[in-house]
């Protein structure tokens, strides 16, 4: 088996249910497009919600999911991006201010380095720490909207920034996981920026788009408008709660639960009246009005929660670009229609672009976050290609990623 090199990239989506690794490189003899050669997947029983809760399991996890990767395409994995999920995960708007140093007051790349890390100067709790920083925009001597100063003159430098920070003890925790699956981050990113990553045009980026992927434990929702990340939030739904929803209300065990789930759930008019599942050798039914109504709550729930957050940003019932759709939940007949619905907003399943090779499998909605991740390994810098002398490295990696994707 060959060693990875820098032609290969790794995306290593750790979910509250399955841990995904997709396996990428640039294919020469097909224009450089972006090939999957590789991938892997594991059940996860050491989270809850997006977040550590048995370092053993999440461990086992990744190494069956890296060693089913490492099988398929023949490349030794010994790093990966990685995302960060759970409730823990925030963000914050942040604004910078310089002067100027040239004598001509001509924008170096170092005073845009500097505006960005003023930016970050913010008094978090001694429990948190930035996990990415992304420049909305930049204004000079009161010119606002500038998406790149370098090279402009002006004395006043400013900067509109949004900030991700994350738990500390719970970014540890998965460092730990990953260090005893003997496999290095090359950066920590959210599953929403990957998610959008690998389903959104640059058309959509620039119009306002609502990428929501809705995984099992937490639902990542990630607002880019004018190709600027402007909003991030983790949820703390996703499709465990519908499945617990379905156990209750149908007064069944969680395994039967489940099946009705994956075989009957639906937010469109039911065509039968009976779900009918077998599980252990029993046949077990259920009332399809019930089955409807129950998923229906559920869902009701998570779009109230997500248009709270558009509301925050003032943002509800304005994205031209609507709302896009991934994640395993993502694979419930009716869900765009419901969002449609609901947020009051275009609305449709992703699918991710741009990609050859063995795409059967990670066309599938549960694989876009993994596959987004790929894709951000090669865009961005492994953290340690970074300055560590550099207090915000996390800083230079993202600038990198806005620079070339127009984020």
């Amino acid at each position: 088996m060959q060693g990875a090199s820098q032609n290969h990239f790794v995306g290593l989506d750790i979910g509250s249910s399955a841990v995904r690794c997709v396996v990428g490189m640039l294919d020469v003899n097909d224009g450089g497009k972006l090939s999957i050669i590789g991938h892997g997947s594991a059940p996860n029983l050491g989270m809850r919600r997006g977040t550590v809760v048995h370092v053993e399991e999440v461990a086992d996890a990744v190494i069956k999911a890296v060693t089913e990767a490492e099988r398929i395409s023949g490349v030794r994995i010994h790093g990966a991006t990685i995302n960060v999920n759970g409730s823990h995960v925030s963000g914050v708007d942040s604004k910078g201010v310089i002067a100027v140093s040239a004598g001509n007051h001509e924008i170096s790349v170092e005073d845009r380095q500097r505006v960005d890390e003023a930016a970050t100067a913010v008094k978090f709790p001694a429990n948190r720490e930035i996990v990415q920083f992304f420049a909305k925009s930049y204004s000079l001597d009161g010119q606002r909207n500038i998406k790149e100063p370098v090279g402009m003159q002006g004395v006043r430098l400013e900067v509109e920034a949004h900030i991700i920070t994350a738990a500390t003890p719970n970014l540890r925790n998965l460092d730990a996981a990953l260090t005893k699956a003997e496999i290095t981050p090359h950066n920590h990113t959210v599953a929403s920026l990957a998610s959008a990553e690998a389903t959104l045009t640059r058309e959509q980026k620039e119009a306002g788009t609502l990428v929501l992927d809705i995984g099992a434990g937490t639902t990542n929702l990630i607002v880019i408008e004018d190709g600027e990340v402007q909003h991030v939030a983790v949820l703390p739904i996703g499709g465990m709660h519908l499945t617990n929803d379905l156990a209750i209300g149908l007064k069944t065990d969680l395994d039967i639960a489940e099946q009705v789930k994956l075989q009957h759930a639906t937010l469109l008019p039911p065509k039968k009246t009976t779900a009918t599942v077998s599980l252990h050798g029993k046949q077990h039914s259920f009332d399809m009005d019930e089955v409807h109504m129950i998923c229906e709550a559920r869902i009701e729930e998570l779009f109230e929660y997500v248009d709270k957050e558009l509301q925050r940003i003032r943002k509800s019932r304005k994205l031209p670009g609507g709302v896009v759709i991934n994640g395993g939940t993502a694979k419930l007949p009716g869900i765009a229609e419901y969002a449609r619905e609901t947020l009051q907003l275009a609305a449709r399943i992703g699918k991710v672009r741009g990609i050859t090779g063995l795409v059967d499998t990670v066309e599938d909605e549960a694989f876009t976050t993994a596959v987004g991740l790929m894709m951000l390994d090669m865009l961005l810098p492994s953290q340690d290609m970074l300055d560590p002398e550099t207090e915000h490295g996390s800083v230079t990696a993202v600038r990198s990623l806005i620079k070339k994707f127009g984020f």
